[in-house]
Parts: structure tokens; sequence; C-alpha cells
């Protein structure tokens, strides 16, 4: 089954959100135009900087069994439930071994998270030194691993083909989904489920970006508060949920009749190597990871109608993206509807490759580009370099073949890009 060169296509697509419980809700949402954040209300909000975020519309638990979900961190029980909604959306019954449709050794997984099991290991220390050693849970350990999201997923499917989990920041999600297609495309899998998750709602993670001067602290206006692309955004949003496709190769999903929403195109990646948490402020490295996506890829820029963008609500990082895609696509740039979904979900760090790659393909598949809301003065050099979507979505070409980009930026200089195209 070696191969270098084989079609990959997206067959399933599966999120638990701030918007919504599942895909369908979550796309809703993103097209009308609705914000999921919230002030905090837990007590320990009250001595925060920042009082706000976008948790979960759906808590994990009323779809997860409570005795599973117990044992599961809530990144992992994120990542199952988006995981479990995909695999089914993709027409699977049951889980690889018991369904003919599909080899357990052709089947892999690969589910991404920037920060892994982070309530845990900081609610398990806290059990630790108010009520001591004996009342640790021994599930501890294989709740906090950062591998525990994917490990999870790849027990509910069976997959043997390989499980991995990339760590690369906020393009941890991303990261996962490229390396899927890899997977395939080289002829290690047939089928694999991929995304991202995160679950860091929680004061130590928010006192700590809060510090930073990271995250908005427009508490008192929280679904205006993430604002890509406005003069007056001051930092992102933090969010929580997971984003998974079902991935699998065009030979091996028209054998079975799968419904197919996109072609997986491939992936570009590279590194800033500027700072630890600052962009390069030109977006060279963005630059160099959308022209490794072109030179390693058939993709031509004139298909290209459509970008999801990192766009966290940060004033240097939206900027930067904006001008990489300027220097790399020229002209072409004029005709992307870019979209900053992180607008209406906040962020979601490890998950938002996950989210935003659903998002990506429900809007080539319904050919509609989500709006990016809370843009009430746009930027200049936004505007001189792309063409937001403000306000409304907005339709995009009925007829012939489009391709859209999902791009996702992380800590430490990752730059992942990913495209994906009609079929």
């Amino acid at each position: 089954m070696s191969s270098t060169n084989r079609t990959v296509v997206v067959t399933g697509i599966g999120a638990t959100t701030p918007l919504g419980g599942d895909a369908a809700s979550t796309w809703e949402g993103l097209i009308a135009g609705r914000s999921g954040v919230k002030p905090l209300e837990q007590e320990w909000a009250a001595d925060q900087a920042v009082r706000i975020a976008a948790p979960v519309a759906v808590e994990p638990t009323e779809v997860i069994p409570r005795p599973q979900a117990r044992r599961l961190d809530r990144s992992a029980q994120f990542a199952l439930v988006a995981a479990k909604e995909a695999w089914a959306d993709a027409g699977f019954e049951a889980k690889a071994g018991e369904d003919p449709a599909v080899d357990p050794d052709r089947l892999g997984a690969v589910i991404a998270s920037g920060i892994g099991g982070v309530t845990t290991l900081l609610d398990q220390y806290d059990v630790l030194k108010e009520k001591g050693v004996r009342r640790v849970s021994p599930h501890t350990v294989p709740m906090l691993m950062p591998n525990s999201p994917s490990a999870n997923v790849g027990l509910a499917v069976g997959a043997r083909a390989g499980v991995h989990t990339p760590v690369s920041a906020c393009a941890s999600g991303a990261e996962a989904i490229g390396y899927a297609i890899e997977m395939i495309r080289t002829g290690r899998a047939d089928v694999v489920v991929a995304g991202g998750t995160e679950a860091a709602i929680h004061p130590l993670p928010i006192a700590a970006f809060g510090n930073m001067m990271a995250m908005s602290k427009n508490n008192d206006d929280p679904q205006g508060a993430s604002r890509p692309y406005d003069t007056a955004r001051d930092g992102f949003v933090l969010g929580e949920g997971a984003g998974v496709v079902v991935l699998e190769s065009a030979e091996h999903a028209a054998k079975r009749g799968a419904r197919v929403y996109a072609e997986a195109v491939g992936q570009g990646i590279s590194a800033d190597a500027h700072d630890i948490v600052q962009p390069e402020p030109e977006g060279r490295g963005i630059s160099h990871a959308l022209q490794n996506l072109l030179d390693r890829n058939d993709l031509d820029p004139a298909e290209i109608v459509h970008v999801n963008a990192h766009a966290t609500s940060t004033p240097a990082g939206d900027i930067a993206e904006l001008k990489a895609l300027r220097k790399v696509f020229g002209d072409h740039a004029d005709h992307f509807a870019v979209s900053a979904t992180k607008s209406m979900t906040g962020h979601l760090l490890g998950g938002a490759g996950g989210v935003e790659t659903v998002a990506t393909v429900l809007a080539l598949y319904h050919r509609v580009a989500p709006p990016t809301i809370n843009v009430e003065n746009l930027d200049p050099e936004a505007e001189a370099n792309a063409d937001v979507v403000r306000g409304e979505a907005r339709k995009l070409p009925v007829e012939g073949r489009i391709a859209a980009l999902n791009d996702s930026f992380g800590f430490g200089g990752h730059n992942v890009v990913l495209a994906f195209r009609t079929v």
C-alpha cells in the first residue's frame, strides 16, 4: 500500500465548542455571527484581571457516561465527543475490527493538545495539599498525559496504524491534521481520525496569560471582547473544546461509497526562529509556511477564495499573518474572503486548528464564509492587506472548484497552514 501521492479527503466532521455541542450547531453559530464568550461565574474568577472566557456550550458529561468521564481529563472528554461525532458522520457504525468498512491496522488517530491535562494536574495537586496522599486519584497520570486525548480516541475507534500527539502550542491541532494527511498520503493508513482539543479555563492559565498581557480584559463586554482586526483589540479570549475530522484516502472512501466534504490538499510548515512568544512582525515565517504549502502540493493560487485566519485578536499577530498572505499571493490575496472565527469561539489554543478546520471544510462544502464579528473600526493595515468578511456571512463562488486555507500559529514560532478544496 506504499504511495507518496494518494489523494486525501474529508469524510467526517465533529466538534464541541462554545457555540454548540456538535458540528452542526457550531456551524450555525458561526454563520449567525454569535459569540460564545461569557463572564466567568466561578468564585476564583473574582480576583482575576481577566474574568471572561468561552466555555463549551454543552458539557461533555451530557454525552459521555459519567463513570467514563471521571477517568478522563476534560480535554480528553472534548476529544472523545468530537471524535465520536466525526466517526459516525463518516458512516462508520462501530470501531475498526467490528466494522468491515475499516481495517484496524490501516486506521490511525492524531489528536493534539497544546497543554494537555492541565486541569487534572492542578486539581489533583490541590487534593494532595489539602487532603493528603491517599486521596489523589489513581487515574491522575493517564488523565494528565498530553497524549491522553489521542490515546482515548484511538481506543474508541480501534486504531492500530499509529496514535500520535503533536504538541506545538496553538498550532497543535492543525499540525495533527497535517500529520494525518501525510500518514494517508504516504501509505501508512487508509483512514485517520485527526484534530485538536483543549481545556484550560482554570485560574492558573488565565492568571498567567493575563499577566503576559496576552488576553483581553474587556470584562464589561464579554461578547465584544474578541475583536480581530479592530483597532481596539487588546488580546485573545480563552476558549475550550475540540474539533475532529475523519480523513481517508480517496480510493478507500470511493470503495465504501462515503460522502466527501472536501479534499485535504496538504500542509505547509515552518518556524519563525524569532521569539518564544512574539510573532515575527513581518510574517516571514508564515510566508515560508505558505510557500512550502504551494511548493509541496498541487494547489493553484487562483483556486483559493477563502482563508480561515489564525487572527487571535492580538495587535501584532493579526497583521503579521495578513502581510504574509499578501507577500506570497500578491494580487490573488484580493480575492480571499478572510474570516476570523475566533471572534466568536474565542481561542481554543491546541484545539483551534481542529475547530477551524471543521469551519474551513464546511465553508467550502456550503460555499459560504463565516463573518468576523466585533470589527467596528477596521485596522488600516488589515484593510490594506485583506478582504475581511465582516458583519454577515458571505457567499463563495457557486461554480467550479474552489480552495480554502486554515492558518494556525503558536508560541515558539510554530506555523502550520492547511489547504482544502471542493471535489
